[in-house]
């Protein structure tokens, strides 16, 4: 076993890390017995030097990000094996291998063990992100790993990185293929087609996170007049377009996003003049449109990033949810989220519930909605249940 940097908690600090969660904060850190770079492994241990786990070390709130609370060799072959249990799980679950589906995550984060790593599969290609610099350093180990696992089922790694690292780490990544040739930018989820922007898009390329609501919204939409906010690439618009919605609006102020929509549109709805996307801000819209709509899908970016913001983010997930249910229609089906990690489930019912308080309309919850099963959440670490949804029914 190799020998690594002892970081010692303060007293009465170990008790979080006990209950295996696996962040360590700053403050926590009673003494470092050497000068740890960022990204090196450190073990850590408690006021009586007791081992508590190891894990990678990071300059910044989160000192450290533990990932085996055991004693281990944190060797290639450890990696390669937590990515192949990854795999394995994923083939249980049925993402693996299907012609109407292969578009999923195969590693997120925390919830396999991997705490600052997200792979998202499109089609052949993986598409990663490293959020800490102690993933980065092991990039080289992760392709192997990833090469090993699916064989023939992968042909191209992309690294997209850049923007997901500490900014003060200064490690040089740009974002690139790292392995391999690359393939069809169009991928497959539940027999429709989407065109992946992995180099330019948001997060890796698209939000795999929603296909299990996807797939309500399509089997609730037949009739509906829909209107598709925040539409990103225009997801929930081709589901409700697959669902028999009568006519379906998407809207995003990214005109980008726009385009992404159109072009998914074309691949699975060629010609049909049932779908308009608008390229404005989303409050603007709401305020502004003479349409009438009897369902609406609210699937805003994060509004909260930091602790420090989340009045701010709870005052807009009010403001936005209030106006459209003040222009839906009576009996309308309102889909709404929030992906803000620091939004509990809780804050984020209470936001809605002052929204509709504001209305003074009568709202019932019929659906509450979260991350499908290749996000999994580790039981210890709640902060990875990130996205909250609700479908209510608004009178």
């Amino acid at each position: 076993m190799r020998d690594f940097v002892k970081i010692v908690l303060k007293s009465g600090k170990d008790e979080s890390v006990r209950r295996f969660h696996p962040w360590v904060f700053s403050g926590a850190i009673k003494k470092i017995y050497g000068n740890p770079e960022e990204g090196d492994m450190v073990e850590v241990y408690d006021n009586k030097e007791e081992f508590l786990g190891i894990g990678h070390y990071g300059i910044g709130s989160i000192a450290v990000r533990i990932f085996s609370f055991v004693k281990v060799e944190p060797d290639a072959g450890y990696w390669q094996q937590r990515i192949a249990e990854a795999w394995k799980m994923r083939k249980s679950l049925g993402l693996c291998g299907s012609k109407k589906n292969n578009i999923f995550r195969l590693v997120h984060g925390e919830g396999d063990g991997m705490p600052g790593l997200i792979i998202d599969i499109y089609g052949k290609t993986a598409v990663m992100q490293m959020h800490s610099v102690g993933m980065y350093k092991l990039r080289d180990v992760i392709v192997e790993g990833l090469k090993n696992a699916l064989g023939s089922d992968l042909i191209a790694i992309y690294d997209k990185s850049e923007g997901t690292l500490p900014h003060k780490a200064n490690v040089g990544n740009v974002d690139g293929l790292v392995w391999g040739s690359n393939e069809s930018s169009v991928a497959i989820e539940n027999g429709l087609k989407f065109f992946i922007d992995y180099e330019k898009g948001q997060k890796t390329g698209f939000f795999v996170d929603q296909r299990d609501n996807r797939s309500l919204v399509e089997s609730l939409a037949e009739g509906k007049k829909v209107l598709n906010m925040f539409c990103y690439t225009g997801g929930f618009s081709v589901y409700a377009m697959r669902g028999g919605a009568n006519l379906v609006h998407s809207v995003d102020s990214s005109a980008r996003a726009i385009e992404l929509t159109n072009e998914n549109m074309e691949f699975n709805f060629p010609n049909d003049n049932r779908h308009q996307s608008f390229a404005v801000d989303a409050f603007k819209y709401l305020i502004e449109s003479e349409h009438k709509y009897d369902f609406i899908i609210l699937d805003p970016p994060a509004f909260a990033k930091h602790r420090d913001v989340v009045s701010n983010a709870m005052n807009g997930y009010k403001r936005l949810n209030a106006k459209a249910m003040e222009v839906i229609e009576k009996g309308g089906i309102l889909f709404t989220f929030s992906c803000s990690q620091v939004v509990t489930r809780d804050l984020f019912r209470k936001a809605i519930f002052q929204a509709a308080a504001m209305t003074g309309r009568k709202v019932k919850i019929l659906y509450q909605l979260s991350q499908p099963a290749d996000h999994p959440v580790n039981i210890y670490h709640p902060e990875g249940e990130y996205l909250k949804g609700l479908v209510l029914q608004i009178d």
